[in-house]
């Protein structure tokens, strides 16, 4: 994940900062059990600044977190943990952790509206490590491309991504963190990929994709070797810039 980070985001290690041990632990007295090792780690790096990485309304840093406890904006909730805040005046919706969702040493990210029930939850990513990764790959790689397109996935398999990933792998592409069944990522040197799926709401027919790469004639073929190897149906729904 560090190398990725700092592989993609300009100045991140002359930016990024991390929590005190102190603020860590007093996060984890307000969860009530051990952190996901993966949310440690994203403290100790970025705890206090995410550099060029930060969202433009969501604060993840622990500083936010303590703040928005001690103030009893939010109470502490034996399975959500809150770990950013949302300062969009219309409609925020706040990320939290559902700690009762635990995946590979870390857990399901959610969005909650102010003053939603804890029930009336909107399942953003299976894990924390997935969205920040997602987000990396969609600004720094695939925002800067010359053409870009997005689209579905959609078939009859119960795990779309597993037929996706072998026909990537042989076109030369590499995953660079390990994923679950709702997230993809992809690189090679002229194109990169993403895929996202809503994890815990049985929509295991389709992932969303987009898809960036240095012509249209580059992302027509990867776009025809997935449909014609996988038997899955692909649908663009969008080109940018718009094809002529």
């Amino acid at each position: 994940m560090e190398e990725l980070l700092l592989r993609v985001v300009p100045g991140l290690a002359e930016q990024w900062k991390g929590a005190t041990p102190d603020a860590i632990a007093r996060i984890e007295r307000i969860a009530g059990r051990p952190l996901p090792p993966f949310y440690r780690w994203f403290l100790s790096r970025m705890g206090q600044s995410m550099g060029r990485l930060a969202y433009p309304t969501l604060d993840f840093s622990a500083q936010r977190v303590l703040e928005r406890y001690a103030e009893e904006w939010v109470e502490p909730h034996p399975r959500l943990l809150l770990i950013a805040h949302d300062s969009k005046e219309m409609m925020p919706t706040s990320l939290f952790y559902d700690l009762d969702a635990p995946a590979r040493g870390d857990a399901l990210v959610a969005a909650k509206e102010e003053g939603a029930d804890e029930d009336d939850l909107y399942e953003r990513f299976e894990t924390l490590r997935e969205m920040l990764a997602w987000s990396a790959l969609s600004r720094f790689r695939l925002d800067k491309m010359p053409q870009r397109c997005g689209g579905t996935f959609s078939g009859d398999h119960p795990e779309i991504l597993s037929l996706v990933e072998p026909v990537m792998r042989r076109l030369g592409f590499k995953q660079p963190v390990s994923t679950g069944p709702y997230c993809g990522l992809y690189e090679r040197a002229d194109a990169a990929m993403i895929c996202k799926g809503m994890p815990r709401h049985g929509f295991d027919e389709a992932r969303s994709f987009e898809l960036g790469g240095s012509d249209a004639g580059v992302l027509r073929k990867i776009l025809g070797e997935i449909a014609t190897a996988s038997s899955l149906n692909v649908e663009v729904d969008e080109w940018a810039p718009a094809l002529a």
